[in-house]
């Protein structure tokens, strides 16, 4: 790890001063991604700015029925805040599902948005890797890919984003707050993670220098009658090789609302939209659900590796829906 300055940020203005000021800066929340990534060379920043104390750590109901939450919210918080737990479960299960405990008291909301892939090429620096190097080749595609997108992906990059409460943010119509030099800025979630395209370095619409300040969730009754469910290769703590978030407004045996976004198989969060209309309006059963699923996955390009996805996440989906419809029936 190379000699970096460090400083503590004592408001949000000055913070984002000190960014447009020096492009090579950071901003350090509870460090959980961006120092690991600092000790492999991947991240080599020139001065990390501490943005801990800033006044971003509330969790509030906003006016309009929703909620608002603040960027440093560390994860343990926000899995264990009331509102979130009784008004959007799913987030809590996702919280909850990605890191254990100590990692959730230090890891933050904002960085948790702009966490980094897991894929082994981006993070080792002898080898190519577009994401890290744009141009150097991404080998991954001939390479190991086990756990690599079967959506969304290019020949540019196969990684996937490995993010458990990105999932179920994308599944709530999530909104990102952000500050920059001129002023406050928002970008709803569906927008904030760009396609892989031809500029997988190009990961999110964050103007450069943006802080993040906070996230806010509309009001969404379906939201109560939601799941998480992440599968991983090992019973402790890792990432996902497939996960779905969901929620079913579920009225006389009829699905009347759905949300949906699938983890661990695109470069972002996937929004299940096609699987969202097969499901609105027809009948919660076993036979919707499987349809619903085939729908969305009708467009899986899988790698000679990691077709085992396809199959995992239909079934997942399937499973995830039935119990949610279980449930409404009760």
């Amino acid at each position: 790890m190379r000699e970096f300055g460090y400083q503590r940020a004592s408001d949000v203005a000055g913070a984002v001063a000190v960014l447009g000021a020096d492009p090579d800066a950071r901003f350090l929340g509870g460090g959980t991604n961006l120092v690991d990534l600092m000790k492999t060379g991947v991240e080599r920043p020139a001065r990390l700015v501490d943005i801990r104390e800033l006044p971003l750590d509330e969790i509030e109901s906003a006016e309009d029925g929703g909620l608002r939450i603040g960027a440093t919210v560390t994860n343990g918080d926000l899995a264990a805040h009331p509102a979130v737990r009784r008004r959007y479960p799913v987030l809590a299960q996702a919280v909850l599902a990605g890191a254990s405990g100590q990692l959730r008291n230090m890891a933050t909301v904002g960085g948790n948005l702009l966490q980094r892939t897991r894929c082994g090429y981006f993070t080792d620096v002898t080898k190519p890797c577009n994401k890290r190097v744009p141009g150097s080749g991404c080998p991954a595609v001939q390479g190991e890919h086990h756990n690599h997108a079967i959506l969304g992906a290019s020949g540019h990059c196969v990684a996937v984003h490995p993010s458990d409460m990105g999932v179920a943010l994308t599944a709530l119509d999530a909104v990102v707050h952000f500050e920059t030099p001129d002023g406050p800025g928002r970008s709803p979630l569906a927008d904030f993670y760009l396609p892989v395209g031809d500029t997988p370095h190009r990961e999110t619409s964050l103007p450069a220098g943006a802080l993040i300040t906070g996230v806010s969730l509309p009001p969404a009754p379906v939201a109560a009658h939601s799941r998480y469910r992440k599968v991983r290769e090992r019973a402790s703590y890792a990432f996902a090789i497939g996960s779905v978030a969901a929620a079913l407004d579920i009225r006389d045996g009829v699905v009347r609302d759905a949300r949906l976004a699938l983890g661990a198989v695109a470069s972002r969060p996937w929004r299940a939209h096609a699987a969202e209309q097969v499901l609105t309006g027809a009948p919660a059963g076993p036979d919707t659900f499987a349809a619903a699923a085939d729908a969305e996955l009708s467009a899986a390009r899988p790698l000679p590796r990691n077709g085992y996805k396809v199959t995992l996440m239909r079934n997942l989906v399937v499973a995830v829906l039935t119990e949610l419809a279980e449930e409404a029936a009760r």
